[in-house]
């Protein structure tokens, strides 16, 4: 620990800190533990992991959506089982998808569509915590904690909780989904939300000259006892410190402002709450962020579901179509991975209330970008979608392709809670290799 000539001390590692440290008044009240977060930016040194510049965006369909009726109609099979909204023909010969997803099909050359995806968890937070951390953890659904790291957290914890250059925080949750956290990692690696206090301080409603006098308490700091036992640390603070304050005061912010945008590409997008989402999560990655998460919730259908589809897919079919088509325009499609998944899939039968149940034996998963060939659809189904009909892919191999994207070590190992090095991914295969 540091104790400063104020009295205060220094911890490692607070998170809930860390995550607010825009606020308005908290430099001015000693209340940002520089050395916290100098140690979590600087932890991709640490791992001697080199850096890429590619990026994730993963749109969560929280709930569990029907793998038969958005990405697997199964229209050959009985009405009980087949696609109660029909399908849709797409651009790519042979190829049809879910009915009602009429933009997304005009895409279908830029995406792929994975029909073999399989887990054995049909809870809702324990399958979440399945296919957001590659393991099984079948206590999240009677009270218990996530055991393993997101992907998102262990992605920050290689990277470095932010942009070394502007500040940009590397993993941006919209829409909090649930084992979407850093567990084990700490609370230095969780997700930045943008809907809490820290989004609120970056939008900089304070007057300049406050920002006078923390560069002053900045400046007390970085003279603070250079020539002590803590030099090590403090001599390190000053590319920090322009980090911080190039967040606070330059461009790195203005990501999460949609108004920044253009007026064509918001007209393209609209104004559904979703498509605005993945507006701003294309301009988050293209300003260096490594990993956004969106929750677009509301399919835990187990009763009428052909009229909540027709409610909910719509809203999901123009967001998708808008930001692959965007990313495409822009010449991201290798730097950024989209993966679409939910927790589990729906039951292959129509229940008596007109619903599908949880089912995890099969899942709907569709990709688009990075390295990944587009334009196809990956494994198969059974006749009545209810389990793989090829070899299954499971979370890890989800897992082992986003490592593989992102240039994380397959290898990489982090301390568990029990002191104990582990590895983060042990089984999974890059979905491509598979193929």
């Amino acid at each position: 620990m540091l104790t400063l000539s104020t009295g205060r001390r220094y911890t490692e590692c607070d998170g809930t800190t860390r995550r607010n440290f825009l606020q308005a008044g908290a430099l001015g009240g000693v209340g940002l533990t520089l050395a916290d977060l100098l140690a979590a930016r600087t932890q991709a040194a640490e791992t001697g992991q080199p850096v890429k510049s590619t990026s994730v965006v993963w749109l969560w369909l929280g709930g569990g959506p029907t793998h038969i009726e958005t990405f697997d109609p199964k229209m050959t099979a009985p009405s009980e089982y087949r696609s109660v909204t029909g399908e849709t023909l797409t651009n790519v010969p042979g190829l049809t998808i879910g009915g009602h997803f009429n933009e997304t099909s005009q895409v279908a050359d830029k995406m792929a569509f994975v029909r073999s995806f399989a887990h054995t968890n049909s809870g809702h937070g324990g399958g979440t915590h399945y296919v957001m951390t590659g393991y099984d953890n079948r206590n999240v659904d009677n009270g218990g904690l996530p055991t393993r790291p997101s992907i998102g957290s262990i992605t920050s914890k290689v990277r470095g909780s932010n942009h070394p250059q502007n500040g940009m925080p590397t993993y941006v949750r919209l829409g909090n989904i649930g084992a979407d956290g850093p567990a084990f990692l700490g609370p230095a690696y969780a997700p930045f939300d943008p809907n809490g206090q820290a989004r609120r301080n970056m939008n900089l409603e304070t007057k300049y000259d406050r920002f006078d006098d923390r560069r002053e308490l900045l400046s007390s700091l970085d003279r603070f006892q250079r020539e002590s036992d803590t030099r090590g640390v403090m001599n390190g603070l000053d590319a920090f410190e322009q980090q911080a304050f190039h967040m606070l005061l330059g461009k790195s912010s203005d990501a999460f402002n949609v108004d920044k945008e253009d007026e064509s590409t918001r007209k393209r997008y609209g104004k559904d709450p979703l498509a605005q989402q993945m507006l701003v999560a294309r301009r988050l990655v293209e300003a260096g962020c490594g990993f956004v998460t969106i929750n677009y919730g509301g399919w835990d259908m187990h009763g009428t579901i052909e009229q909540s589809l027709k409610r909910r897919v719509p809203a999901l079919d123009h967001a998708i179509a808008s930001f692959v088509t965007d990313i495409a325009a822009r010449g991201l499609t290798e730097d950024v991975l989209l993966v679409i998944s939910g927790e589990f899939g729906r039951t292959p039968r129509i229940n008596r209330n007109g619903g599908r149940d949880h089912w995890a034996p099969l899942s709907t998963l569709a990709l688009s970008g990075g390295s990944f060939q587009m334009g196809q659809v990956v494994g198969d189904s059974m006749s009545k979608a209810d389990v793989p009909k090829t070899s299954p892919i499971r979370p890890q191999d989800l897992m082992a392709t986003v490592f593989h994207h992102l240039g994380l070590d397959p290898k990489t190992q982090f301390v568990n809670q029990g002191g104990r090095p582990v590895y983060m991914l042990e089984q999974g295969q890059v979905i491509s290799e598979l193929v």
